[in-house]
């Protein structure tokens, strides 16, 4: 390629240019090199250096000009930052590119055009800012970008309008809040192959989970068109979480979980554009309702994409924030931007903050009123007054804490961000700019709620909460809430190992940087109940449900979906997954659905296959309903979902628990069952020679205790529910308060049955443990466990850091003792 003075084509550059090319180009160049010839697709291009720029300035003698106006600028209050920010652009806008640069301009241009065999070549022009101080700094977002440019006149339009985006209200201010406030920025401009994504679809990636920074998967966000509209959160994109520990195995299948998106509309390039604006080059139409059902990848094609990012980070040693794009016109895939992710990227907390609610809006009927909700970020709660904005230039009206309501954000919203207690959209995903904004400024946000601005009223006082899973949720009123700080920044782990119990799969990802030895009872229920919904017979034998509106609610959920069954193993497979993707390889035990009869009622289509039961909680629940014929069909489901989790995902460290096992009748009925659905005990994965599948049993009612050696030999561990044989030993309803004074799990007879279950386990030489507040409230309690050598305790999460403090108490006296 030709020699040019102010021309770097991406086989020139490397990630040391940042300062000649800036962050973006500079990463460009580097993966053309680098990562290209190992099969990473790169579209090729060449980047109009920074010193094109200084030359244009200096041509047009801009320097002392853009100085006086840049230093008139309200610093405290930014009041007329639209004002200097027109006026700056403007000198832009007017000024010529020198001679000098537009001829080399072209020159690269021809040359990149008769690579690809084509007069006028379709190229996207996007804008790449460094500075001599602080050459990695990105300002990512802050400049604009021209898609679907095509021949020199648009193309030298594009890099002058380029040039002045580097002037973009938003790029003033975040230049004043990063320190810069002389003119050493400058601008470098990267001319790129277009991929006609358009035509095919195009997204984002993140080597690390975006909302917890946990690095062990992959996020992927998708949609067909442009992938603009994921950037700005104007829709809800496909997604895709991929485990990066079994991306490169051929024989299993690393996708943990997939969601189909709403993708309301479709960016799209304008045939008929003829100047290089990005309002009239692009169009946004609706997608059809048959494409929004549609995934817009698939499986192969995530894949694809996650080896890609994953090879990409470990080009770069760094978590990275990663744009694709598939080529409609070749089915071609693209890897079109990568930059260090810059929110998680560092080490694992050792302090966190759990707020909980403390109240829900006080209603005559006593129940929690909620106003909208949406996808969560922060994990924290606030309250305040709302304040509805229909567009950036209606932001002088934000007082400083009211809480932001608006349909959706761009970069243009930037300077108001700051002010707001929290962020509410109508739109936008986990990737979309209202979140990353919040991860940036650690404000609470919950996005793409869909009825906000109709919902909230202006001046309404509200509460938003994102403690309490992955649903955001808007509370009418102020309301209390409290935050417990746990530090384990010096804690160290005892020998008896602290697990978990756990619910919520939303929750396993940040969960999992506290100090823990894995999950020792993940309720099956949760993902049932919040996320399936569905009864598994009704989704079993849907002939038998008959109420229209039943009907069409499992209509609405198994939407896209072959059948009901798919729906229920798919869904069920990818909430283990997640836990077992946080934990891993540690174990997770997962115990099989233990709802009484009254709860499985209450699912969708519940009522047609359940029977009315005087006291659920000793009648039709755990094993007995295994083997039945009014539930094996269901059962039959959730042995899928697990066999597909642990045979076709490889998660060997899976494994399972049975609730209620009355007799050891029922539990060798139990593991025929589980073996006739393809779940044999001790069997391998495929292929492998680890990972057999082990069965435990919980030990809750006094039965399982007197015959415990004969279910260690059936089952490979016990688990010790504490509340359960508490309220059977005893005799009482745990439920009631008029009997609540008398339950302790400190009863001699309780802690009999306890120690024989442990001593059972030892004689056995199979593992206990124990599930339980007790240990966490009572440290005599923990000092007894220790005391009797049981292998693990779970915890809650809100008392993992007080049990471990009790286990380590206990450990040491037990130490002194002996």
């Amino acid at each position: 390629m030709a020699t040019s003075k102010h021309i770097l084509f991406f086989n020139q550059i490397s990630i040391t240019d940042i300062g000649k090319v800036g962050g973006k180009n500079a990463s460009l160049g580097e993966m053309y090199c680098q990562l290209n010839p190992i099969g990473i697709n790169i579209p090729n291009g060449f980047a109009v250096t920074a010193d094109g720029y200084r030359l244009f300035r200096k041509a047009n003698n801009l320097e002392k000009k853009l100085k006086d106006l840049l230093f008139s600028l309200d610093r405290n209050e930014y009041s007329n930052l639209s004002i200097i920010g027109k006026k700056t652009r403007n000198l832009i806008l007017t000024a010529t590119i020198p001679e000098e640069v537009s001829n080399e301009i072209r020159t690269a241009y021809k040359e990149l055009s008769k690579i690809f065999g084509s007069d006028n070549l379709g190229v996207a022009v996007r804008s790449s800012a460094t500075s001599e101080d602080l050459p990695s700094a990105s300002f990512a977002g802050r400049m604009e970008s021209f898609l679907n440019i095509s021949g020199e006149k648009q193309l030298l339009e594009a890099v002058l309008r380029c040039y002045a985006s580097l002037f973009t209200d938003r790029a003033i201010k975040y230049r004043h809040d990063m320190g810069f406030t002389n003119m050493d920025i400058a601008i470098s401009v990267g001319v790129q192959q277009m991929v006609r994504s358009d035509k095919a679809s195009s997204g984002v990636a993140f080597t690390i989970d975006p909302d917890t920074g946990f690095k062990n998967v992959i996020v992927i966000n998708g949609t067909f068109g442009l992938g603009e509209n994921i950037v700005q959160g104007r829709i809800t994109p496909d997604e895709w979480m991929v485990f990066k520990p079994t991306l490169f195995n051929k024989k299993l299948n690393p996708i943990l979980k997939s969601r189909c998106g709403k993708k309301e509309f479709t960016m799209i390039y304008s045939e008929n554009s003829k100047v290089a604006s990005a309002e009239k080059t692009i169009v946004n139409i609706d997608t059809p309702l048959a494409e929004q059902n549609k995934f817009s990848l698939t499986n192969e094609e995530v894949i694809q994409i996650a080896q890609w990012c994953q090879k990409i980070e470990n080009h770069y040693k760094k978590s990275m924030d990663i744009e694709w794009a598939k080529d409609g016109l070749n089915n071609q895939l693209y890897i079109v931007q990568a930059r260090p992710e810059t929110i998680h990227g560092k080490e694992r907390k050792q302090t966190v903050e759990i707020y909980s609610l403390k109240e829900k809006t006080r209603l005559p009927d006593g129940q929690g009123k909620i106003l909208t909700s949406g996808i969560a970020l922060g994990n924290k709660i606030t309250s305040g007054k709302a304040r509805i904005l229909n567009n950036p230039q209606e932001g002088n009206l934000l007082q400083q804490g009211e809480i932001l309501i608006t349909d959706v954000t761009n970069p243009d919203w930037d300077p108001i961000l700051k002010k707001a207690g929290a962020i509410i959209t109508n739109k936008g995903g986990r990737t979309s700019h209202s979140a990353i904004v919040a991860r940036e400024l650690g404000t609470v946000a919950v996005v793409g709620c869909g009825n906000a601005t109709s919902i909230i009223k202006n001046g309404q006082e509200i509460t938003v909460s994102c403690a309490e899973g992955k649903d955001g949720n808007v509370y009418d009123g102020l309301l209390k809430w409290e935050i417990k700080e746990q530090d384990f920044s010096q804690l160290t782990l005892p020998k008896t190992a602290p697990m978990f119990i756990l619910a919520d799969p939303e929750r396993a990802f940040d969960l999992s940087f506290y100090p823990n030895k894995g999950v020792g009872l993940m309720r099956m229920e949760f993902a049932v109940s919040n996320t399936i919904k569905i009864h598994p017979n009704a989704l079993c034998e849907p002939e038998k449900v008959t109420d229209e509106s039943t009907i069409l609610a499992i209509q609405e959920l198994t939407k896209g979906y072959e059948n009901g069954k798919n729906y229920f193993v798919d869904k069920l497979a990818e909430a283990v997954s997640t836990v077992a993707a946080a934990f891993y390889p540690k174990d997770v035990i997962v115990r099989m659905s233990d709802f009484k009869s009254n709860e499985y009622a209450n699912l969708i289509g519940g009522k047609y296959f359940e029977p009315k039961e005087e006291n659920p909680m000793i009648g039709f629940r755990g094993a007995s309903r295994y083997y039945s014929d009014f539930y094996r069909k269901g059962f039959a489901l959730e042995c899928e979902a697990m066999k597909k989790v642990r045979n076709e995902m490889g998660l060997h460290n899976v494994k399972l628990m049975i609730p209620f096992c009355r007799t050891v009748e029922e539990g060798q009925k139990v593991i025929e069952e589980m073996s006739i659905n393809g779940l044999v005990q001790g069997e391998n994965l495929p292929d492998r020679q680890t990972g057999e599948l082990e069965i435990y049993v919980m030990v809750e009612i006094p039965s399982n205790v007197l015959l415990a050696d004969e279910f260690a030999q059936l089952f490979n561990g016990f688990s010790i529910g504490s509340n359960d044989l508490t309220q059977l030993t005893l005799g009482l309803d745990r439920d009631s308060s008029l009997v609540s004074f008398l339950f302790s799990e400190q009863n001699p007879a309780v802690k009999a049955l306890i120690r024989e279950t442990i001593h059972a386990a030892k004689r056995n030489n199979i593992k206990v443990g124990l599930c339980g507040q007790a240990p966490s409230d009572i440290p005599e309690f923990a000092q007894f466990l220790v005391e009797e050598g049981i292998d693990s305790i779970s915890f809650n999460p809100d008392a993992l850091i007080k049990g471990i403090e009790n286990i380590l108490l206990a450990e040491k006296k037990n130490t002194v003792r002996i």
